[in-house]
């Protein structure tokens, strides 16, 4: 674990990388629902990273690491696994970079994440989630062709670019009260608890997770990473069996709390953004929504930041699962 802090990214390493990322990412929108200040007695700022390049945050970190490669590993490419959406960020800022991309991908990702991933540009193999290593894939990969493998989240460059986003808010907004983030292996957490300690220190900030797939509030309850099966759950983007070792130290000292969502509370999400404020909002998207409607009471009177990390989802996945209902709590 020493090792490990004195090799973690500060505040610093996330202001390089906005520079980095100026005119490449999108500074996305702040957007507000006076429906939803009015029932919370809260006021109430999205960070509205669905809109962001290729559809969600996952674009920063990604251009951040690949950015500063060398010439040699431009010219060998990359390598990296994911679920959807960091595959399409590392494949469209290789694109961008002029660099070749290889992603590892399991076989049940949303159709449209893996379309838009090849879209982009990048080589996709496929494995399956359930019985396959997507981390022993990507070394092996990486061994074979000696590519650069950026994992999704831990890796202290990842960090800096995701925590870009809260650090924008911030500058958009001002201090607030709280912040919720929604929570998978943490590159964004850990990277928004980076901005919110250096912007607004008495900001509260907050992680949330699946219900189905609580390992992190496990890990950030116990003071150990805790490893679990993969979890079955809507929110594909948070489907992670473990926090990783530079997130985790991050989020152990920086945030306030974990909490957890159920997949019902994601759909009411999902519903109030389309049809309250004309946004679609992936799963996973809607985790911190979902946390902040739970707190209410204890929210009233205060400034309170979400992030809504993606709005990568099938059309039609989307509106199936709008179909089978759901109320906002």
């Amino acid at each position: 674990m020493t090792t490990i802090m004195s090799k973690l990214p500060t505040f610093d390493d996330v202001a390089a990388a906005a520079a980095r990322l100026q005119g490449h990412a999108h500074r996305t929108p702040v957007m507000r629902s006076r429906m939803l200040d009015q029932a919370l007695g809260a006021e109430v700022y999205f960070k509205c990273e669905n809109l962001q390049r290729m559809g969600a945050f996952k674009f920063r970190g990604a251009f951040n690491a690949l950015s500063q490669f060398s010439p040699a590993q431009r010219r060998a490419g990359v390598v990296a696994f994911s679920s959807g959406n960091h595959a399409q960020a590392i494949a469209l800022s290789a694109s961008l970079l002029g660099m070749s991309a290889t992603i590892v991908m399991p076989q049940d990702a949303p159709a449209a994440k893996v379309a838009a991933t090849r879209g982009y540009g990048g080589n996709v193999v496929l494995y399956d989630r359930y019985t396959e290593d997507r981390e022993a894939i990507g070394r092996k990969l990486a061994e074979q062709h000696g590519l650069t493998l950026i994992p999704p989240y831990d890796h202290p460059d990842v960090i800096a670019g995701q925590g870009t986003a809260a650090m924008e808010l911030f500058e958009d907004v001002g201090a607030l009260d709280a912040l919720f983030v929604c929570l998978g292996g943490g590159g964004l957490l850990s990277g928004s608890a980076l901005a919110a300690r250096a912007l607004a220190p008495a900001c509260k900030v907050y992680g949330v997770e699946p219900e189905a797939g609580n390992d992190g509030q496990q890990s950030f309850r116990s003071g150990a990473i805790v490893r679990i099966d993969t979890p079955k759950t809507i929110a594909d983007g948070a489907q992670t069996q473990q926090l990783g070792a530079y997130t985790f130290a991050i989020i152990r000292r920086d945030v306030d709390d974990i909490f957890t969502a159920t997949d019902a509370q994601l759909v009411a999400g999902m519903r109030f953004f389309a049809t309250r404020m004309k946004l679609m909002v992936e799963p996973t998207g809607c985790l911190g929504f979902a946390a902040a409607c739970e707190m209410k009471e204890q929210l009233r009177g205060l400034r309170v930041g979400v992030v809504l990390s993606g709005g990568n989802v099938d059309l039609e996945r989307f509106c199936a699962l709008l179909g089978d209902g759901g109320v906002m709590g």
